[in-house]
């Protein structure tokens, strides 16, 4: 049982590290912003999910009518921009708006589109 609690210990003070290292990062001052946006994330994957089995079975895909090596790659490139679409709408009911909207404004300079956010200054 000594092993286990010293397993546990070890597992606990790892996550918290982590936890402290994403907190400075991001530019988190509380562990409720954290818990906020581990919550967001959750929860918006959950639903990208969910909005696109409709989209897919409007298409007339289906795992049974099409085979998985194109089902499956279509299904991640629709969830895809579902998520990203979707992500600050959630983040912004859990009162992180600006940090999921400057995450986006990111992750779309990343892929080239940038220009499309531009400051005019």
């Amino acid at each position: 049982m000594k092993f286990l609690n010293s397993t546990f210990k070890l597992y606990f003070c790892r996550l918290l590290e982590n936890m402290e290292k994403l907190k400075k990062r991001w530019g988190l001052k509380s562990n409720w912003e954290f818990l906020a946006i581990i919550i967001v994330f959750s929860l918006n994957g959950s639903f990208a999910v969910w909005v696109a089995k409709p989209i897919t079975l409007f298409f007339g895909l289906s795992p049974e009518t099409t085979s998985l090596w194109i089902y499956i790659p279509l299904r991640f490139l629709l969830i895809f921009p579902v998520y990203q679409l979707t992500l600050p709408f959630v983040g912004w009911f859990f009162g992180q708006f600006n940090f999921f909207w400057n995450m986006e404004k990111k992750i779309f300079s990343r892929m080239g589109l940038g220009r499309f956010f531009k400051e005019n200054s």
